[in-house]
């Protein structure tokens, strides 16, 4: 086992400290992306930059379709990639779906959002991790406030912070149908959580994580250093939000009567593989943290409408 360089669930005491690895990968063989210079800097300062209508409105409506296939298909599975909401049979996330050998496989290799998670991480890409949310309307629940690196490094054995998430927003985000909220800078901090990790601990965390979580002074502090802000991603479907492996982020329940739906996508780097996890348990199931037969992308530009006719099924 490498040094770690990021402890956490390592007693009852919490503790801030500074991160270790670039938020930027310069790297000139892959510095021709889409995203600028102030892009750049964006997402160097505030560990998150969201387009609006990266996606135009026939995609969506594409990406809509195969989401209620998607979750048809899934609504009768008793499945450990399918989680349900506490408290009812309602979807809250379906995991894996970049493996489906159809649509969402080619999605996950558009050219737009994979020529941007080339560029932030300076290597090629790979997918560690994919799902589709759902947050019902009027009883989506919540999720608290965490670091995904946390638990990728302490539980899947993803040694640096070199990975980025993708978020394909596929309802409109308002205010108040749950959307995800952010704290601006606080990638540049990490939390060593208190406590230990419980065996399986994924059984439930993935439905409400309890473990891994910061603790409230931690939490203020990280707010006070952003001047108090929370930023909310919230925007037309279409939009796409990247964000940092550890970006503290978390969202409220939607009791509104909107659902809120997104695709998401974590590209990690080709360098920054997945080891033996950090807590001395057994690695996390393929579903959750990818490991089997690992592959760098190859960018697609193929419009989605082409993969509709593809990969329909009969």
């Amino acid at each position: 086992m490498a040094v770690d360089k990021y402890p956490s669930r390592k007693g009852q005491q919490a503790k801030i400290m500074e991160r270790k690895d670039p938020v930027i990968h310069q790297n000139p063989d892959f510095a021709d992306g889409p995203l600028t210079d102030k892009d750049l800097k964006g997402f160097e300062e505030n560990g998150y930059l969201l387009f609006e209508k990266l996606f135009n409105d026939d995609e969506v409506a594409i990406m809509k379709s195969e989401l209620k296939r998607t979750m048809d298909l899934n609504q009768q599975r008793d499945t450990d990639d399918v989680i349900k909401e506490p408290g009812s049979n309602e979807i809250r996330s379906v995991f894996e779906i970049h493996k489906d050998s159809g649509f969402f496989q080619a999605l996950s290799k558009n050219h737009r959002i994979v020529k941007a998670a080339q560029q932030l991480l300076g290597s090629q890409v790979y997918i560690t991790q994919s799902r589709i949310n759902f947050k019902p309307g009027f009883k989506g629940k919540e999720f608290y406030w965490h670091s995904d690196f946390e638990t990728w490094h302490v539980e899947d054995g993803m040694p640096n912070m070199r990975a980025v998430s993708c978020s394909i927003i596929l309802t409109d985000n308002y205010e108040y149908n749950g959307p995800l909220m952010l704290i601006p800078g606080s990638h540049k901090w990490y939390v060593s959580c208190p406590g230990e990790t419980p065996e399986d601990n994924y059984k439930s965390s993935l439905q409400k994580q309890e473990t891994g979580v910061p603790d409230n002074d931690s939490m203020r502090w990280l707010v006070d250093q952003a001047g108090g802000r929370i930023d909310r991603a919230t925007g037309p479907a279409g939009s796409v939000l990247f964000f940092e492996c550890n970006t503290m982020h978390g969202s409220a329940g939607n009791i509104s009567p909107y659902p809120r739906s997104n695709v998401f996508f974590v590209f990690n780097s080709i360098e920054n593989k997945l080891t033996d996890p950090y807590s001395g348990q057994s690695p996390r199931p393929e579903f959750l943290a990818n490991r089997d037969n690992i592959q760098p992308i190859t960018p697609n530009k193929d419009r989605l409408q082409n993969f509709t006719t593809r990969f329909a099924r009969k």
